[in-house]
Formats: structure tokens, sequence, C-alpha cells
């Protein structure tokens, strides 16, 4: 009974066997088409974008702008998925502007030279089959010429693999060039109202502590790590297709799709041990910008750390910082050592084991319809198909690590997109800054919810403005004030009362929260700080600034007239001192104190605006030079917002704007005489007291 059940199965399986053979041809373009599709469905299903874990990276802000995760000092969400994917498409817009555009053409040739490197991996294995068939089968001639085509197939091989290296040097390049215009022309654009982009972000919000590293080194390890992802994407995306159909061509579909199951399991496995290399990419990037910015600002401050002596605290701030970030960076190399360890066994070893068993298939196994090669044939088959299924699995691991470089892109993504996000916020006025305490009282709660209006006008006028700073400190509630063309204005008060703060609404630095502003446009305004700004350059670019020798040129104007404006404030010898117009310094450390007030006056009298600010413009220069400076300011028409403390510039204006400190102020038309007399009867008031 038993002997005819064996048979049965026999017969049945004979049966089998031959219709499966007489079919085979189908079946295996069937599972190779399959096998194909599969590739392709399964890599769109890995970066496809995964589902947004609810509130994970997300933290409160105070003040005002879209509360989303985008201060600074908290871990935005890193991850591939459907906001990573909004955040590259809008830059991906930005650094490939069209079809035509450089970069297009650019990301074209690299993926020709892809394709081309691979059809050529694919000859070499062939090649590698044949020359060691013949070495088996002892045919000198046939080695010969084999060797000499592995000769001839290495110059194009050498020469593209050369020009993909170049290539994707350029792209890198070309993405960074286009993206580092979009940045700073936002960065520095000058447009009344939406413009100072780099002195709001800093200034009136919190989100970005250190903007410089974000457009120097964020957008450069952004631009290379985008046009790495491609080739090691797309690259091993195609190898595996073609290096795998070639197999089956070899070996059979059917170990190919044993392979395939195999492959996946363990790759399964591998995802799931995966650290969060995104997160680690963005948080690294986050605390390097901090200990820069530590960095920066003991170099700012230097001096008065100096005199504090305070090397110790500053010492541990910086140690802190820098401890902090080596942690971070250790338990990244932890992540990555372990993780190495693991994706090697696996890549390597694991599935190195699995192609071995798959390409011996060939050799222990008649498969149906293939005829039964001699031993130089059996080599030759079976080293060809492990080169081939060395160079699969090679391409397969670039798959799998190419997700790992997918989540360092996702981090540096987010830099950028904060970066991009935080200047188009802060150009619609939506800021996001830490607010004092008082700031959350109902009064002063509905200030900070309104908004002002500022007109266009020939004068100032002041209806009704509150004086807010940005962190939400409402200095005065409501001010109104009036001045007209030629009325010089003195502003007096206490330190911390508002005066800075109106000069900053006048040159639209900081928003309106109320009221009517009427004002003319910020062009026409120019200031003169206690320590003027002076850019690098030649002497004539600090007289000049921000205009070039161009623009002066194109304006008609000279040498010859820049030496009578020195002459003006006796700086006409510094010409002939320091080598000519076109000599170059670091000019705030060649000129005094005093000095840099004169040629910041210089300055003034080169471009003659309506209106100067001059916040202890005179403070480091003798009386006398101080009234030629003025009276030369009233001749050219240019009417003085001046904040001093100085009694001999009080006969230089005709009204005064003078606050209390505690939230109130007197506008009226300022007596010079009557009120220095009534400083001397003061002061001699004071010395009695004293004598007492």
């Amino acid at each position: 009974m038993s002997g005819s059940t064996t048979q049965a199965a026999k017969e049945q399986f004979a049966r089998f066997a031959k219709a499966y053979a007489s079919h085979r041809p189908v079946i295996q373009r069937a599972l190779t088409g399959g096998f194909v599709a599969y590739v392709l469905l399964n890599t769109y299903q890995s970066l496809a974008a995964r589902p947004a874990v609810p509130g994970r990276g997300k933290g409160g802000s105070r003040g005002k702008g879209k509360g989303k995760e985008k201060e600074e000092g908290k871990t935005p969400r890193v991850a591939v998925d459907a906001i990573f994917y909004q955040r590259l498409s809008r830059i991906l817009r930005i650094v490939i502007p069209s079809l035509r555009s450089r970069e297009a053409i650019l990301l074209f040739m690299h993926s020709s030279l892809l394709v081309f490197r691979t059809a050529i991996s694919l000859y070499v294995a062939s090649l590698d089959g044949k020359i060691v068939a013949s070495i088996v089968r002892a045919r000198p001639l046939e080695f010969f010429f084999n060797i000499l085509r592995w000769l001839l197939v290495a110059i194009p091989a050498t020469w593209c693999n050369s020009w993909l290296s170049f290539v994707e040097s350029r792209l890198s390049s070309a993405y960074r060039t286009r993206l580092t215009d979009e940045v700073v022309r936002s960065y520095l654009e000058d447009e009344e109202g939406g413009g100072k982009i780099y002195y709001k972000i800093s200034n009136l919000d919190d989100r970005i502590k250190n903007p410089d590293q974000m457009i120097t080194h964020d957008i450069q390890r952004f631009s290379a790590h985008l046009a790495a992802i491609y080739a090691n994407m797309a690259k091993p995306v195609l190898d595996v297709i073609l290096y795998n159909y070639q197999l089956s061509q070899n070996v059979g579909a059917e170990g190919l799709v044993l392979l395939t199951v195999l492959v996946q399991a363990s790759a399964a496995l591998l995802r799931r041990l995966t650290p969060p290399f995104g997160q680690y990419t963005a948080l690294s990037a986050s605390l390097a910008g901090s200990l820069r910015h530590t960095h920066s600002r003991l170099a700012e401050h230097a001096e008065e750390i100096a005199f504090f002596r305070g090397e110790e605290t500053e010492k541990m701030l910086l140690e802190r910082e820098y401890a902090g970030m080596v942690m971070h960076e250790r338990k990244v190399l932890r992540g990555r050592w372990w993780h190495g360890i693991v994706e090697e066994g696996i890549v390597k070893w694991l599935w190195g084991s699995f192609g071995l068993c798959i390409c011996a298939i060939p050799v222990f196994f008649k498969l149906p319809g293939v005829s039964v090669a001699d031993l130089g044939g059996r080599t030759e088959g079976f080293v060809t198909n492990r080169r081939l299924l060395l160079s699969a699995s090679d391409a397969f691991g670039r798959v799998m690590y190419s997700y790992k470089d997918l989540s360092e892109l996702a981090g540096y993504t987010a830099r950028v997109s904060l970066l991009l996000d935080t200047m188009a916020d802060v150009r619609k006025g939506k800021l996001e800054k830490a607010l004092v305490s008082s700031a959350s009282t109902e009064e002063n709660a509905r200030i900070l919810r309104g908004k002002g209006e500022v007109l266009e006008s020939e004068e100032i006028r002041f209806e009704n403005v509150p004086i807010v700073t940005p962190n939400g400190d409402i200095l005065v509630k409501s001010l109104s004030f009036h001045v007209k063309p030629g009325e010089h204005l003195l502003i007096v008060g206490p330190n911390g009362c508002g005066k800075s703060s109106l000069f900053r609404i006048l040159g639209g630095l900081w928003p309106v929260y109320g009221g009517v502003v009427h004002k003319p446009p910020a062009s026409q305004f120019i200031l003169i700080p206690q320590r003027p700004y002076l850019p690098l350059g030649t002497l004539r670019d600090q007289v000049i600034y921000p205009h070039s020798k161009l623009d002066m040129e194109a304006l008609g104007r000279t040498d010859e007239e820049l030496l009578a404006i020195l002459s003006v404030v006796q700086m006409d010898h510094i010409v002939e001192r320091e080598g000519g117009w076109d000599a170059a310094k670091e000019w705030r450390d060649a000129l005094s104190g005093g000095d840099k007030q004169k040629i910041a006056w210089a300055r003034l009298f080169y471009h003659r605006p309506k209106y100067a600010v001059l916040d202890e413009a005179t403070s480091l220069v003798p009386t006398e030079m101080e009234g030629r400076m003025m009276d030369h300011a009233t001749e050219l028409g240019i009417t003085l917002l001046t904040v001093s403390h100085r009694p001999s510039l009080w006969k230089y204006h005709s009204m005064i704007l003078q606050y209390d400190g505690q939230g109130g102020y007197v506008f009226t038309k300022l007596d010079a005489e009557k009120r220095l007399a009534l400083q001397e009867e003061k002061q001699a008031l004071e010395t009695k007291l004293l004598e007492v």
C-alpha cells in the first residue's frame, strides 16, 4: 500500500515538474516582473511620509507667531514624515527653480552617468566570469583577450567615476549657491515695513539665536547631503533591479524570490534597530551653534568681562556648553558603534551567506530548461553570479544606508526650514518673543494685541503711539508730539525710558502697536550712535558708507568734495596721514573715539538726509567742534533729533521731549537760555546743600 502511494506521489511530482518546465519561461518573467514592482513599491513605502506622532517635539511659545516648535531652545520634530517632505519640496523649488536651470541639467547629467556606471558594472561582472573560466579551461589566448577587454573597459569606468564625483560636487555647490542667494537676499533686503530681517531676527524674535551658523554651516551641510542623497538612493535602487534581473536569468527567479524574502526579513530587523540619526543631526547642529554663540558673546563683551574678572564664570559657561555638546556626540558615537556592528553583520555577512547559497543552486541542482555546463562553464557562471550578487548586496545595503542618510538630511532640512520660516514670519510681522511678566496684565495685553498705522509724510508726527520694547515692556502708553522740518528736537530722560526706542520706530526697526505715525521713509534718516559703525574697506568707504566708489562717481561726487567735508570736522589731515583715500585698515582700531564720531558726522554731511538721529553723538568731541558740526548740519537743511545730556547742545534745539521714566513725558518748546539759568541755579543750590 505504501509502495503504491510513493509511486503515485513520484508520478504526480514528475507531471508537475514537466508542466512547470514547459511553463517556466512565463513563470520566470512573471516572478521577475513581480520582483521589480516589489522593489519599487517597497522603496516608495520606505521613503514615504510616516504619520506624525501627536505632541512629539512640540512646545509652547510666548508672544506672537504660529506657536510651532520653532524655538531654538526646543528640539524640533525631525523625522522622515510628511512635515519633512513639505519642507524639502519647498527648498527644492528654490535650489531647482526650473527644468532648464543649471541644477536640472547637472541632475540629468548625474542620472545619465549613474546608468552608464551600472551598465559598465554588469559588463565587468560577465567579463570577470569569462576570465576565470579561461583560466580553468587553460586557454591562454582567450585569457589574454579577456584581460585586454578588462583594461579597455577601465578607461570609461574610471572616467565615469571621476565625473560622478565632480558632478556631485558641482550639484552641491549649485544647491548651496541658490539657497544662500535666496536666504541672504531675504536676510538683507531693505524694503519699507518688511525689511531689516537681519536686525529683527536677532532683536525681535527668539526662535534663532545663531543665524550666522545656519547661513554658513547648516546650508552647506544640507546642500552636500541633498546632492549625495540622490546618488545614494537612485543608483542603489537601479542596481538592485538590474543586478537581480541579470541574476535571475542565471540562477532562476525562484532563487531570487527566496533571497528577497530572507533579505527583507533581516532588513526589517535592522530598520527597527536603527537609532533616530535625523534627530541626532539636528540636535548636534543646535548644540554647536549654541557653543559658537557663547564664544561670540565672550568676544563681544570682552572688556566688561575683563574689568569684572569674570574669566572663571565665562570658562564655566563655555565648559558647560562644550560638555553638553560632547556628551551628545558621545551618545551618537555609541549609537553608531553598535548600529555599525549590527549593520555590517546583517548586510555583509548574513546576506553574503544567503547569496552564496543562491549562487550554488545551478551547481548542485538541475534546473528545468537549463543545460548542464562543463567545469569551465560552471566556474564562469558561479563567478559571474557571485560578482552580480555582491554588487546587488552592496546596492541593497546602500538602500538601507540611504534611510540613515535621509534621516540626517531631515535634520539639516529642519534647520534650514526653520531659518526660512522664521524670516518669512518676521517679514509679515509675526514675531515670537519671550515677554516680561507685566505684559500679561489686561491693559498691557490689549496694547500688545493692537496694530498701529504708519503713514509717509514730510514731517514727524506721533498720535497716541505706545512705545513698546520687543519683550513686551510698555515704556510709554501713549506718545504724541509733532516735529516739522527744521525744528531740532532734543530728547532727554533717564536710562530705559524710551529715548532709543523712539528712534527704532522712526527707522522702521520696531513694530507700531497703536496710534498713527507720520514720518518720512526710513531712507531719509541717518543714525549717529555714541560708537559709530566703521565698515571694512578703504578710508573713502568710511565716509560714503553704504555707497561704493562707483555709486559716488555716479552721483557726480569727487574725492575733493569728500576732503572738503572732512575739513568741516577738522579731519582732512587723516587722508595724508593714513596713506590716501584707498588705504584699507581695521578703522575701529586705527581711530580714536573722537575721530570715529567725526567720521560719522562727515558721513552725515555726505548723504545730507532730511533727518539725523544723534544718540550721544558728540560725547567724545570738544564743545567748539560740537557747535561747528551742529551749525553745518543746520546749514545743509538736516533736522536733528538728539539724545544727549550735554547742556551745551540745548541752544541748537527748538523743541524738547522729556521723559520722566515712569511712563510720562513733556513735549514743549525749548528756551535754552531759561533752561540754562535754571540749571545753573539748581547746581548752585546743590553746592550749598553739599556745604551744609
